[in-house]
């Protein structure tokens, strides 16, 4: 029986990859990739020729099962996603689950992750802590911010550039203005920045300064 190898993959910067992964990716089978295009540009990078199949959030449900047979039947199959770690914010967990539960073999790599470069550069409480991602677009939102707002552990955030201020604008009247934050952007990149402050701060710096690249917003959990 082969197995699923879970890979991270450079948020930025290309040279973020470790050697594991190089040598995982150049050895499998195959490798699933979100966006075979994206992850083409990696794989020239570092020379490696293994065949690439598209596996992302509109097709991971009805092909689990079979790339389940591809590994029963030895196939040692790889599983990056556009950038970052499988199944944080990205797919995976569909694919990792249903392995578990047909008793194949899951192995997942060490590596790039958005949040925690973000969580350490913000200088706020990282003992504890909990990672929400993407929070609701629509359905629910209003509900989860009022939850956290009674939440007293340091909060983590995934967020578009396109939405950063209505976010943190939300932010500051469900938790309120003074509340301390920390918004990372472009992390390993050549215009990385972590901008630090109150939410009332923040709203005024994102508000004057354009919005570009993927952001993580770090915010204080309430004071007991």
């Amino acid at each position: 029986m082969g197995k699923l190898i879970v890979v991270p993959t450079p948020i930025g910067n290309l040279e973020d990859i470790t050697l594991r992964a190089i040598n995982v990716l150049k050895n499998c089978d195959l490798i699933l990739a979100e966006d075979t295009r994206t992850s083409s540009y990696l794989l020239k990078h570092y020379a490696i020729e293994t065949r690439m199949q598209s596996h992302h959030k509109f097709n991971e449900h009805q092909t689990a099962t079979q790339l389940v047979e591809k590994i029963k039947s030895g196939e040692t199959i790889a599983l990056i996603s556009d950038a970052g770690t499988p199944g944080i914010s990205d797919p995976g967990f569909f694919l990792v689950r249903a392995c578990v539960q047909a008793d194949v073999e899951v192995e997942c790599l060490p590596g790039a992750t958005a949040f925690i470069p973000a969580l350490v550069m913000s200088g706020l409480p990282n003992d504890r802590f909990c990672f929400e991602g993407f929070l609701p677009q629509k359905k629910g939102r209003q509900t989860r911010l009022k939850e956290l707002a009674e939440e007293s552990r340091t909060m983590v955030f995934y967020e578009s550039p396109y939405r950063v201020v209505k976010t943190i604008t939300q932010f500051a009247e469900f938790f309120g203005e003074d509340r301390s934050a920390s918004v990372s952007r472009e992390i390993s990149k050549m215009f990385e920045e972590t901008i630090r402050g109150t939410l009332s701060e923040l709203i005024t710096h994102f508000t004057a300064n354009e919005t570009r690249g993927e952001f993580v917003i770090i915010v204080e959990g309430k004071s007991r």
